[in-house]
């Protein structure tokens, strides 16, 4: 074993080493597994909690403190928080509650790990192995996940307090902790670590290590959670750099709560510490040095609950005031706009979320569908009136559209390396047809639309007011039917889905007619009469096509809600397939 003798001037780095980095290694291996399993498991229900708990500032904590504590990060919860701001469904001061929320969320760790079930954690991998390998039932398997990463949290420590046992008569090391005493140095080191390894909770975990072997104080172990408060501000920080003013201020906000909670709290010290022994089961009939090691994991485990709980209760009142401040502080001329061609809401931190970094998908689609739709509205005009610059103009705004389109498919590409559940792994085939169909209008327009402008340049054509105004008419249609489509993706209503599918009618209807006119015009005695038909009939049909893509958008709208309705049946839309098929058929 490694609780090896050991004399105050040598020491065996070797099996300490593999003790304390491996339990480490197990204890985050084991935190990562657990918190997948949280995520799959609440899947969509994580958005659902912040959409209807953020009427107001306490139910706003609450949502925070429901959703930190499922996916093990407040940085996560910060991120998140930025795009619901930055799709116009929250308020920087609604935004509040959740961060403040989030810091509570994030004592469940501690709270979990203060119990002292390490005796059976081996028992709880073994228990998980055999649920997660033996059912094929993907709920269950998620179950065993949760299992096993917590035992392996437990293992994890287990092998942590083995390795650093000897280190209670090395003399070095023991001089080294007494300094732990002085709590600015520990609120300076645990910030520190816990900025390198981006969890608080691995900083919560290793002072809990420590503390169960008697190697640090209690007031020493508040102010190395205090400093762990303030380094778990630095992942949000950094994901929020070259970010909109959005992000820059949801994570100004939460360093400056974090800070301004440590700052408030540094001069009690000592009567937190009391505070959390008088609320903490004692082990009286221990004494000396097992008896510390025996509270001061469960006191530290209380103090950071009481610590972020309080600064919660006594900062949820000044919310707008917070507000106020860091939209000052980060005011519109400090912070660069997000070109159009770059994505705005595919932040990579949330790929470990996969139901919230769907929704982020989402939202940029609505980006793309913006930037598609952009090119619609003035496609037809300038075919028809443009000049040679203004039909390099229009082509040129196809770069915006290929730009997102790349940038989404990379990051569903990205997402599709994690861990998904079946719904999830439909949804994300769903997403890239969208993507797919909103870049081939965009490409429709580039390489068909803007060609026949060309030709009627060169070709000294002009097309007759009555015709103009017929192919408007199928065009305008068109345009709404795309701008409804985008927006049922969006926001996920069927119905707006199901008026897109609708208007199939009214587009055959139009298109027939500019049909019917176009032949009627073939026979009029005009110059390039031919040529002129041919112009008009590709124009009419390039526009008519568009609408194909925007009723596959609707189509996939109406089946993923059908399957959020109906979860118990097992078929997934398989758009790819489906869209070619689609388009064989009505094409």
């Amino acid at each position: 074993m490694l609780l090896a003798e050991v004399t105050s001037d040598s020491l065996q780095i070797g099996p300490l080493l593999m003790g304390l980095l491996g339990g480490l290694a197990l204890f985050l291996y084991g935190l990562e597994q657990m918190s997948e399993s949280l995520k799959l498991i609440a899947g969509d229900g994580l958005k659902k909690l912040l959409a209807t708990l953020t009427t107001n500032r306490f139910t706003a904590a609450l949502a925070g403190s429901i959703v930190t504590a499922i996916v093990q990060s407040s940085s996560v919860t910060t991120v998140l928080v930025v795009g619901f701001i930055s799709a116009g469904l929250m308020s920087l001061t609604q935004s509040m509650g959740i961060i403040m929320g989030a810091n509570i969320g994030t004592t469940i760790t501690a709270q979990l790990i203060a119990f002292k079930i390490t005796h059976y954690s081996l028992l709880l991998v073994a228990i998980g192995f055999f649920t997660l390998f033996g059912t094929k039932n993907e709920t269950v398997r998620h179950y065993g996940h949760l299992i096993m990463g917590f035992g392996l949290i437990f293992f994890g420590m287990q092998l942590m307090n083995d390795g650093t046992a000897p280190l209670r008569s090395y003399a070095p090391f023991v001089d080294m902790m007494h300094q732990m005493d002085d709590p600015l140095w520990a609120i300076l080191l645990a910030a520190v670590f816990t900025a390198l390894v981006q969890s608080s909770s691995a900083t919560t975990g290793l002072v809990i290590t420590l503390a169960g072997q008697g190697f640090i104080s209690l007031e020493a172990g508040i102010a190395l959670i205090f400093g762990a408060n303030i380094g778990t501000c630095v992942t949000a920080g950094l994901a929020s750099i070259g970010k909109p003013r959005e992000a820059v201020r949801a994570a100004l906000a939460h360093v400056l709560f974090n800070v301004a909670g440590v700052v408030i709290w540094f001069a009690f010290i000592p009567q937190l510490s009391q505070i959390v022994t008088w609320i903490s089961p004692a082990s009286p009939e221990l004494s000396g040095l097992a008896r510390v090691a025996a509270e001061t994991p469960r006191q530290i485990a209380n103090a950071h609950t009481v610590f972020n709980v309080a600064n919660t209760v006594l900062l949820i009142g000044l919310t707008t005031p917070l507000a106020w401040l860091v939209t000052r502080l980060v005011p519109e001329s400090l912070v660069s706009k997000v070109e159009p061609d770059h994505p705005k809401y595919l932040d990579p931190i949330l790929l470990q979320t996969p139901s919230l970094a769907m929704d982020l998908v989402r939202m940029e689609l609505g980006r793309l569908g913006a930037a598609a739709l952009h090119m619609m509205r003035g496609a037809l005009e300038t075919v028809i009136h443009g000049s040679r610059q203004e039909i390099d103009a229009l082509e040129e705004l196809d770069d915006h559209v290929d730009a997102l389109h790349g940038a989404i498919v990379t990051y569903l590409g990205r997402l599709s390396q994690e861990q998904l559940t079946d719904r999830q792994s439909d949804q994300l085939h769903d997403y890239l047809a969208v993507a797919n169909y909103l870049e081939s209008i965009g490409d429709m327009i580039e390489s068909n639309l803007i060609q026949a402008g060309r030709e009627r340049i060169v070709n000294h054509l002009t097309i007759s007011e009555e015709t103009e105004a017929i192919l408007t008419a199928l065009n305008t249609e068109v345009i709404r039917a795309t701008e409804r489509a985008i927006r049922s993706i969006v926001s996920g209503d069927v119905e707006i889905a199901r008026e897109v599918s609708a208007m199939k009618a009214t587009i055959n209807a139009l298109s027939g007619k500019a049909e019917r006119h176009l032949s009627s015009r073939l026979a009029a005695k005009a110059p390039n009469r031919l040529a002129m038909y041919r112009l008009e009939s590709e124009i009419m049909e390039y526009v008519k096509r568009m609408y194909y893509f925007a009723k596959r958008i609707a189509k996939v709208t109406m089946a993923d809600q059908a399957e959020v309705a109906v979860p118990e049946q097992p078929e997934a839309v398989e758009c790819g397939e489906a869209a070619t098929r689609d388009r064989d058929r009505e094409a």
